[in-house]
């Protein structure tokens, strides 16, 4: 029997989605991605412990290769806190049920073949090498690591994601740049004057649309004085 309350928030999220794709936000077509997905990659060139990443549109997704066409990667997922079918939560994370585990900070490092983590995309090889030459940890304890980690954990975007899971793993050091990156353009936005005005006017147009109220006037205020002076 599936779970009214995932059944509700996977409707509300396919509308969206559905929303996205018509305003030309999404990148590609289901049977696009299917076809992706079907992507063959030789495992050859992969040594047990690798670092393995696949650039997506909007991020980059990390995993550990574990050898025997196997890796392990954390993702966000929301399906095991609300069934303990192993088979439906080893199926491929769909992108309701990434979405939601983000949502509700549920994820959980998990093995997968190479085709279901790279899902069509190109794989980057220890690119990160370079970054931490004299930390490197030996195959055999990254592979180790990975493997211990398997299961459950908690998810967060700027202090426990999949490279925070990978940079440990191989380098002894749970950092991620995606997160650095994002953090410095949320700070480049808050210290340009302009998004102060953005979002008065924004303000002003909810205040419009939805008239003068608490709810409405109080964010209208608070935000842009926030903004201001963060800036």
């Amino acid at each position: 029997m599936k779970n009214p309350m995932y059944e509700i928030a996977s409707l509300l999220l396919e509308k969206f989605l559905l929303l996205s794709r018509l305003l030309g936000m999404g990148s590609s077509t289901e049977e696009e991605e299917k076809k992706k997905h079907a992507s063959y990659y030789d495992t050859t060139y992969f040594k047990p412990g690798d670092l393995l990443e696949v650039p997506r549109t909007l991020f980059i997704h990390f995993g550990i290769y574990l050898g025997d066409n196997r890796v392990a990667h954390l993702m966000p997922d929301i399906l095991p806190a609300l069934t303990s079918d192993q088979k439906q939560i080893q199926k491929v994370v769909t992108n309701k049920r990434l979405i939601l585990g983000v949502i509700a900070k549920m994820a959980r490092i998990r093995v997968d073949t190479v085709e279901d983590f790279a899902y069509g995309g190109s794989i980057l090889v220890n690119h990160m090498d370079k970054l931490f030459k004299n930390h490197i940890l030996s195959n055999e304890e990254v592979v180790s690591r990975a493997e211990k980690m398997v299961g459950a954990t908690d998810y967060s975007l700027l202090w426990n994601n999949c490279e925070h899971f990978v940079t440990f793993c191989r380098y002894d050091s749970a950092v991620s740049f995606q997160t650095d990156k994002f953090c410095e353009t949320v700070k480049m936005v808050i210290r340009d004057q302009r998004s102060v005005l953005a979002s008065a006017l924004l303000g002003l147009v909810s205040i419009l649309c939805m008239g003068l109220a608490p709810s409405t006037t109080l964010p209208t205020i608070i935000i842009p004085f926030m903004l201001w002076m963060a800036g």
